[in-house]
């Protein structure tokens, strides 16, 4: 190997590497996919779309974090970690009870046009709860910091500039496609499954909160 002891990627092995990145961080079930699935139900692929962008957003700002070393940014972080615990936690819950009585309907019928800008305000709610989320900051700080490890650094900021890149296309990439996807579908939902699906998404995020708070108040005070 050219270097003797650290892998080398090209510049498209580096590209693909983000992309696997921005898809692991996306793809797990949590309050953002909730949110996402329930937005892209009710208003749409665009619906879910803007929800979807504004966790991708929050995967990028960490993902530059941990790329670009930014102590400063990581240790706020790390020093409110609690705080923002306990804000993520509460709003969630706030959104799961708006959920479990939101009414069972489709803001946005099949075939009616909308678009992303329609949507903007769900955009800085996914961004702050991903940037609230602990699993997903860790997450994204080890998978970063192991590719960092594997390919021997990132040795300029383009660099690192194009595996941040790289990690939003990967989280876009997954957005695009559950958004597309519970669009497709959502023209068979009745009324009854609406307000099943509604419930279900309402109760886990609620769920997601209660861990938030629970972590910290009891968790981190103990």
């Amino acid at each position: 190997m050219p270097s003797g002891a650290h892998i080398v990627l090209s510049g498209i092995q580096l590209v693909l590497a983000g992309i696997g990145v921005g898809l692991l961080v996306a793809a797990p079930i949590g309050p953002v996919n909730v949110l996402c699935i329930q937005r892209a139900v009710t208003n749409g692929f665009w619906g879910g779309l803007a929800a979807g962008i504004g966790a991708m957003l929050g995967d990028g700002l960490l993902a530059a974090i941990a790329a670009f070393s930014v102590t400063a940014i990581s240790n706020v972080l790390i020093a409110y970690s609690g705080l923002i615990q306990l804000v993520g936690g509460v709003l969630l819950i706030v959104f799961g009870i708006g959920l479990l009585f939101a009414p069972p309907m489709l803001l946005i019928a099949p075939g009616q046009k909308s678009h992303l800008w329609d949507h903007w305000g769900i955009i800085p709610q996914t961004f702050f709860l991903t940037i609230s989320n602990p699993g997903a900051i860790l997450g994204m700080l080890a998978l970063i910091g192991g590719l960092g490890s594997l390919i021997g650094g990132l040795d300029t900021y383009l660099e690192a500039l194009l595996l941040v890149v790289s990690v939003m296309g990967g989280s876009l990439l997954w957005w695009l496609g559950l958004s597309e996807l519970i669009a497709t579908i959502r023209h068979r939902l009745t009324e009854s499954r609406l307000k099943l699906i509604n419930r279900i998404a309402g109760t886990l995020l609620i769920a997601f909160g209660v861990l938030l708070l629970v972590n910290e108040l009891v968790l981190g005070w103990g």
